[in-house]
């Protein structure tokens, strides 16, 4: 299990989305409140964020916890930006601890992370990738993790010109009609966000801008439990929860 999280408002620093709250996402990685499956988060980090500068958004990943990576602590304190996507890993058994598996992935100005898991994934693998299709235009996809598959789902979704909930509805309901699994996806295409809960914890904050987070990264109020089985949209206009 994983924990993610997502920002869309005016611009701040990644330190203030990260590190500064008292559950930061940090702190996620080795004492998440809420995981179901796992006491640590410690097999890679990632985060993702725009700049205006940049016509696709700036990455940067880690195969190691993301506490021990106090370089990216340092330029957390100085980047900031109106729309980011984080994650923290806990690998999958039988997945490598490589940075190419840590999220999130990109697919052109598109943001991607996956928190949770395929399961059985050996025994739908080779139907997934023929769903999937060409992977050749998306290299995150061919990642060596079952998170690859289920974003190159939604990468041709999208591709197929798709919103990003469009695109991350039918990455789910492929998936899980092949699979039980976990499927808390979320996406963002720095100017509006999505989010799908199946399986894990999902938490919205809105405000002077909004957070989709796996869980709350403080205990002030705000913070709104997303339902099971729900798709989440966040543009600057509103916040948005449908039945998926």
């Amino acid at each position: 299990m994983c924990r993610h999280l997502a920002y869309l408002g005016p611009p701040r620093t990644l330190h203030e989305l990260l590190y500064a709250p008292e559950f930061s996402l940090e702190r996620q990685a080795y004492a998440p409140r809420m995981n179901g499956t796992c006491i640590l988060n410690a097999d890679g980090f990632g985060a993702g964020w725009y700049d205006p500068a940049r016509d696709r958004p700036v990455r940067y990943r880690r195969s190691q916890p993301m506490w021990t990576d106090l370089s990216f602590a340092d330029i957390a304190e100085v980047v900031r930006s109106g729309c980011a996507v984080a994650a923290v890993r806990s690998a999958t058994p039988g997945f490598p601890v490589d940075e190419s598996c840590a999220q999130p992935f990109t697919d052109s100005e598109r943001l991607f992370s996956h928190n949770g898991r395929v399961e059985g994934f050996a025994g739908v693998e080779a139907k997934l990738r023929e769903l999937a299709g060409d992977l050749a235009p998306v290299p995150d996809a061919r990642a060596p993790v079952d998170s690859a598959l289920v974003f190159a789902l939604a990468a041709g979704r999208w591709r197929a010109g798709g919103t990003l909930a469009e695109g991350l509805a039918h990455a789910v309901e492929v998936t899980a009609a092949l699979a039980p699994g976990r499927y808390n996806l979320l996406a963002a295409d720095g100017r509006s966000l999505a989010a799908t809960v199946w399986g894990d914890t999902l938490f919205v904050r809105r405000g002077e801008g909004a957070v989709i987070a796996s869980e709350p990264y403080d205990d002030e109020p705000g913070w709104e439990e997303i339902p099971d089985r729900s798709l989440v949209t966040v543009d600057h206009l509103e916040v948005r929860v449908d039945p998926l």
